[in-house]
């Protein structure tokens, strides 16, 4: 159990609300978060790198309210969209603590850029020529980063490894100091910074280590062109313990394919990154003789544990499997779909008891993949039981969808004994909202 969850009378209890009740006044499916949980992992990232600044990956959990929380305790944000930036900004994260990141900005997105005064994350040459002809056009200078491709192993899913050669992302290592090069030359743009980002929910240590290294190479290199360096940005990635005793893992190729397989890891917390980290970043600033500064781009550690997801189970079938069928399906948690990923899952309502049965947990939509879990071994499950799917919090809601035709869920915020809605579940009219019937086809 994490610090924020707690089983009191075989019931599941967040803080100091029992979900079982939660889920009665709130129905069901329901996203729950623990402004508790988040206050403390954000610190816990301020406490190991103090003289860093942290900034939020917008993109694990985009909720207003969260960011609100986070702009009060100093953080920044990556944003990954225009639709970021806008909430971002409306959550009062100040501009120059903003960097607008992505791989295939829109004109209006760069444009937006340059209006908000926040800095950009450049991926590619096309990019940078655009932002410098809008931002010269617009009158105005605008500080940028370009974000680098590494060449790093990450060691995790396919799809989020975002720092390997073949990654969509960033400019090769070996050709960035031609892109600095005509950065320098170019109106409108002012090169401030180095950005990367190896990858998502990484649980060794060894490849940060490696990218800091190369990244710190680039800075001398970098200042050596005559670029005055204020930051480098070597992005988030920091893995947290989806399971309390493992973490499973597909190897694919690397085991003949033989699928999923169970790995006992310790996960590495902030203090640990800083460990492994910030020795290379100060010895070798001081060998420059510079003053640039270090940002960090956590997301998933933040937000992933501080949320679970409540839902009500609909059927319970015996079949070629034991089948627990739930509300909650891949429309609101892609992840074990996706990535194959693992979450652990509890039965709310019977938290305390011991395990009999060994069930699949499914959801409602019209897809075979849609499993939410496999060969999970929980006290008796009924219909009506109440299903808690934990570490919600990172890519849930914000990868979520109305497929099938389902209305998206609320989330609520608990903090002690402080509880308040901070998305209102949809209706049949938002399913319709911005739709329209012509005329003239009828």
């Amino acid at each position: 159990m994490r610090d924020h969850l707690s089983v009191k009378n075989n019931h599941l209890f967040i803080d100091d609300f029992n979900t079982v009740e939660l889920a009665e006044k709130y129905n069901t499916p329901l996203f729950v978060t623990s402004a508790t949980r988040i206050k403390k992992n954000f610190d816990d990232f301020k406490r190991a790198f103090p003289d860093a600044e942290i900034y939020y990956a917008a993109k694990a959990n985009w909720n207003v309210a969260i960011l609100k929380i986070l702009a009060e305790r100093d953080a920044g944000a990556d944003v990954f969209s225009d639709g970021e930036l806008y909430v971002a900004l409306k959550a009062g994260i100040p501009r120059d603590k903003i960097l607008f990141n992505g791989n295939s900005k829109s004109e209006r997105e760069l444009r937006m850029a340059v209006e908000e005064g926040v800095k950009v994350s450049v991926d590619s040459l096309d990019e940078l020529r655009a932002l410098s002809k809008i931002a010269s056009e617009m009158g105005k200078e605008i500080k940028i980063a370009f974000r680098v491709n590494p060449d790093i192993s990450s060691k995790t899913h396919p799809k989020i490894a975002t720092g390997l050669k073949q990654s969509k992302f960033g400019i090769p290592y070996e050709e960035i100091l031609k892109a600095y090069e005509m950065a320098l030359k170019l109106p409108g743009v002012i090169p401030a910074g180095i950005h990367c980002h190896i990858g998502s929910q990484i649980l060794e240590l060894s490849p940060f280590e490696e990218m800091m290294e190369r990244m710190m190479k680039i800075a001398r290199d970098v200042i050596k062109l005559g670029v005055e360096l204020e930051f480098v940005d070597v992005g988030g990635g920091l893995g947290i313990p989806y399971s309390s005793v493992i973490f499973h893992r597909r190897f694919e190729d690397r085991m003949c394919g033989l699928g999923s397989v169970e790995v006992e890891i310790d996960a590495p917390t902030p203090y640990d990154l800083a460990k492994t980290i910030l020795p290379i970043f100060d010895e070798k600033r001081a060998e420059m003789g510079a003053d640039f500064k270090l940002i960090l781009e956590p997301g998933r550690y933040i937000v992933g544990d501080s949320t679970v997801l409540l839902s009500r189970v609909n059927a319970v079938k015996k079949a070629y499997k034991n089948f627990v069928a739930i509300d909650a399906g891949f429309n609101l948690l892609i992840r074990p779909v996706l990535y194959d990923a693992y979450h652990e899952i509890l039965v709310a309502n019977k938290a305390g008891m011991p395990p009999e049965e060994t069930y699949d947990i499914v959801g409602p939509i019209c897809e075979s993949g849609d499993i939410m879990g496999r060969n999970r071994r929980l006290p008796r499950v009924e219909r009506g039981d109440l299903i808690a799917i934990l570490d919600a919090g990172a890519y849930g809601f914000s990868m979520s969808s109305q497929y099938n035709g389902r209305v998206r869920a609320a989330e609520i915020l608990v903090e002690g004994n402080k509880c308040a809605v901070i998305r209102e579940r949809e209706t049949y009219e938002d399913l319709l909202r911005r739709m329209k019937i012509p005329e003239e086809f009828l």
